[in-house]
C-alpha cells in the first residue's frame, strides 16, 4: 500500500499530468482539498472509490484516513492544488507517514505561477531584464514569514516576484515594493488561473490598488511584479542566435 501525493494543477481539470491521472485512476481511496481541486479531476477516480474532502478535516483526521487505508491494503491518491513543492502542507503529512512506516510517492503538478504566466501570455524571465523568479508570500494566520524573508529583501534584486496569498494586503505590498521597483513597474493580479472564472487585472504599482478595487479578488489571487511583465525592448536570447556557438549547433560544422 502506498500514499500517492499528487499535484492536481492550478484549476483546469486537463492541466493534470498523465502520471497523476493514472495514479488517481488506480487508487481505491482519494483524499482531496475540496476548495481548490476541481470536480473534473475527481472524475478519474474509480467508480467505487472512497472520496474524502479534507477541507473540514484536521491533520490527525487526514493521517487517520491514510492509516486506515494502509491497514486495509488500499492505495491512496492524496490530491493537492498546484504543485506539491510549495505551500502544500505535504511536509507535515509525509513526516507523519515516515513515523508510521507508510510508504508514499510524490508526483509534481502545474504550479499557479506557471498558469498565471500562461494566462498573461508572458515569459517571467527575459534576457538582461529579469533572470530570476522569486516565489514568496506575506505573513498570515497559518504561517508567519521567517524574519529575513521580507519583500524588501527580495525586491533589492529586481527579480520578478510571484507573491502568493497576499491580495488582502495589496496596499502593504505596493508600499514595500515601490521604493525598489518604482511606481511605474508593471503588476498583474491573476485570480483562479485556468478556472472558468479566471480574472486578470493589470496595472502598475502606482495604480494597481485602484484597478483591483474594480474587480475584488479572494485570497488565492496571485500578485506578479516586475519589469519582465511588460518589457518589449529586451535583447533576444543568444540561444537561437545564428552566430552563437553551441553544442547542438556548432559554428565550425557549417
Amino acid at each position: 500500500m502506498t500514499v500517492h501525493f499528487i499535484g492536481a494543477g492550478p484549476g483546469a481539470a486537463d492541466l493534470l499530468t498523465l502520471r497523476g491521472r493514472d495514479l488517481i485512476a488506480s487508487c481505491p481511496v482519494c483524499l482531496y482539498a475540496g476548495s481548490l481541486v476541481p470536480a473534473g479531476v475527481l472524475a478519474h477516480c474509480p467508480p467505487d472509490a472512497r472520496i474524502i474532502d479534507t477541507a473540514p478535516l484536521s491533520l490527525d483526521d487526514i493521517v487517520a484516513e491514510m492509516k486506515a487505508a494502509h491497514d486495509r491494503g488500499q492505495d491512496v491518491a492524496r490530491l493537492h492544488s498546484g504543485d506539491l513543492s510549495i505551500w502544500s502542507a505535504v511536509g507535515e503529512q509525509t513526516r507523519r507517514l515516515r513515523a508510521l512506516d507508510i510508504p508514499y510517492t510524490m508526483t509534481p503538478g502545474v504550479p499557479a505561477f506557471a498558469a498565471a504566466a500562461a494566462a498573461l501570455k508572458r515569459e517571467l524571465t527575459l534576457p538582461e531584464v529579469a533572470q530570476s523568479l522569486v516565489l514568496t508570500r506575506t505573513s498570515g494566520r497559518a504561517s508567519a514569514m521567517p524574519p529575513r524573508e521580507t519583500l524588501a529583501t527580495f525586491a533589492q534584486s529586481g527579480a520578478t516576484l510571484a507573491i502568493h496569498l497576499s491580495i488582502h494586503v495589496l496596499a502593504r505590498v505596493v508600499e514595500e515594493l515601490t521604493p525598489f521597483y518604482g511606481a511605474d513597474c508593471p503588476v498583474a493580479l491573476v485570480y483562479r488561473a485556468s478556472w472558468p472564472d479566471e480574472t486578470i487585472v493589470q496595472g502598475t504599482l502606482a495604480d494597481i490598488e485602484a484597478q483591483a478595487a474594480q474587480a475584488p479578488m479572494e485570497r488565492t489571487a496571485l500578485i506578479l511584479v516586475g519589469p519582465a511583465l511588460a518589457a518589449e525592448d529586451f535583447r533576444e536570447s543568444a540561444l537561437y542566435d545564428a552566430g552563437y556557438d553551441r553544442r547542438f549547433r556548432p559554428r565550425g560544422a557549417r
